[in-house]
């Protein structure tokens, strides 16, 4: 069954819908004031914010900026609204959405479940910092010059780096990679961030390939009207492109990207998702919820729900895409909830 997005944000008290319009700037103003009290109650005091945004960074940080403004400059200014809507200087904000191109080892966790055919699936659990369990939210975005579309957000960050559905039919998830020495250019989350604009597959291939260095991300990729599924890592200036031909899992390190053997950091939590997830499928599991919401195992469990997880990450929502011939049938699932949210891509984008 589906409804709309009305009913979507009073039926969902802990990932509300967040209807946002305007240009980059209000974009951003609208984000930051929603994720104002959960960055102010709870990230500014934890240790990754400390780090991230400390002196030891401005140098990189800066480059990053540079070529973030030269390239995505629109990018920027959502950052300078979404700063200001979190009553934070924008260096610091801007530094935290390059988490994951300063530090190797940032807490940004997922597993992805990828699933080809004449109506190929994408399924995706966004694990993240648990301090934001229950602030994390959706937000509806009709930018006044560029595609809508409907992103997992997190307070103090921009969309574009969990699971996002957009205008085009474009449906991408994203996975952290922990890739060692990079010199970044452009942040990652900036150019998935960018990618949202873009209405083609083509286009986006043609941004990454494009692109400075950034740090390392994996990108599931499709698009309605077309079977194909894609995967994608980026990162140190490197482009690995795949189309995914079997049912498979992705559990955030690199799988094809030339980083994979001798310059990324794989988690114990990371590798025991790949098994485990890898395990389900070829014993024929096809259902995505039952494989992202799996605890079995002799590791790590793929649903992640333990305050003593040792990647400080929890598993703070699932969404399940599946490309149909006459369109996108989505939902999100949160944890310890009995019913999924419903919606389709023209209850958001009409």
């Amino acid at each position: 069954m589906s409804i709309d997005s009305s009913s979507m944000a009073t039926d969902a008290a802990d990932l509300p819908l967040v209807s946002i319009s305007g240009g980059p700037f209000e974009t951003g103003l609208t984000l930051g004031r929603h994720g104002h009290r959960a960055v102010h109650d709870n990230l500014v005091k934890s240790d990754i914010w400390q780090d991230v945004t400390s002196e030891r960074h401005h140098r990189r940080v800066a480059r990053m900026l540079y070529h973030s403004l030269r390239h995505h400059p629109a990018v920027v200014e959502e950052i300078h609204g979404l700063a200001q809507g979190l009553e934070l200087p924008f260096q610091a904000v801007f530094a935290w959405n390059c988490r994951g191109d300063l530090l190797a080892n940032s807490p940004d966790g997922c597993t992805t479940v990828m699933l080809p055919g004449p109506e190929p699936c994408i399924a995706h659990n966004e694990d993240g910092l648990p301090f934001f369990d229950g602030d994390s939210f959706l937000a509806s975005v009709k930018p006044d010059e560029a595609l809508a579309f409907m992103a997992f957000c997190y307070p103090g960050s921009i969309p574009g780096h969990t699971f996002a559905l957009t205008a085009a039919g474009i449906v991408q998830t994203v996975n952290n990679l922990r890739l060692k020495r990079v010199s970044p250019g452009v942040p990652r989350m900036v150019l998935g961030r960018a990618m949202l604009s873009l209405a083609t597959l083509d286009e986006i291939r043609e941004l990454l390939q494009q692109a400075p260095a950034s740090g390392g991300f994996h990108f599931t990729l499709a698009q309605r009207g077309d079977p194909r599924l894609h995967s994608i890592e980026v990162g140190a200036g490197q482009v690995s492109h795949r189309h995914v031909d079997r049912a498979m899992i992705h559990a955030n390190h690199a799988l094809h990207h030339e980083s994979r053997h001798t310059r990324q950091i794989i988690t114990r939590s990371s590798h025991d998702r790949q098994v485990r997830g890898s395990e389900l499928i070829d014993a024929g599991e096809r259902d995505p919820i039952t494989i992202l919401t799996d605890t079995g195992g002799k590791g790590l469990p793929i649903y992640r729900r333990k305050p003593d997880d040792p990647d400080r990450e929890n598993t703070l929502a699932t969404g399940i895409f599946r490309l149909l011939n006459d369109g996108i049938q989505w939902e999100v699932h949160t944890p310890g909830r009995c019913r999924p949210l419903h919606g389709t891509d023209s209850s958001l984008f009409e």
